[in-house]
């Protein structure tokens, strides 16, 4: 049996997170078909997808923060201010970020992560399906992962 020592740290080195997200990169790629048909692609890198909505006043009404990555639109953030709740605004800013991902830039599917507390419901109404629920993240919430195919 071979005996390695090793020396473990804890602090944040971004010169090093950028060297290991690299290796992991090449690694998965030497790996995966999939990913090495992607290298030299659009489809490589993600592409930021945001749609806003402003009120009369030109204050923020809502908005989505997204981005597409290999046929993918991943919804990081949706929120519509309180004030402007139950008027669909919600679905048309979903509905607008899914148009751009299908018809724009290629995308056959969508993902979203949100807790209990959130829009499970809303998003379900939208047609997309629970693929994954994790309890207890953080303790006390539930969170869900959600899928839709588009197009």
């Amino acid at each position: 049996m071979v005996s390695r020592m090793f020396r473990l740290e804890t602090e944040v080195d971004k010169a090093r997170r950028d060297l290991l997200r690299v290796r992991l990169r090449d690694t998965n790629t030497a790996a995966s078909p999939v990913l090495r048909a992607l290298r030299g692609t659009p489809d490589e890198r993600e592409r930021p997808l945001h749609v806003w909505a402003s009120d009369e006043a030109g204050d923020l009404a809502g908005g989505l923060v997204g981005h597409t990555w290999a046929t993918w639109l991943h919804v990081t953030y949706l929120w519509v201010d309180e004030r402007h709740r139950g008027a669909g605004l919600g679905g048309r800013l979903l509905a607008e970020a899914e148009r751009v991902a299908a018809r724009e830039r290629g995308c056959r599917s969508a993902r979203v992560e949100t807790w209990d507390f959130q829009a499970p419901g809303f998003y379900r109404k939208q047609g997309y399906e629970v693929v994954c629920v994790i309890p207890g993240y953080p303790p006390g919430i539930t969170e869900y992962t959600l899928t839709k195919r588009l197009g």
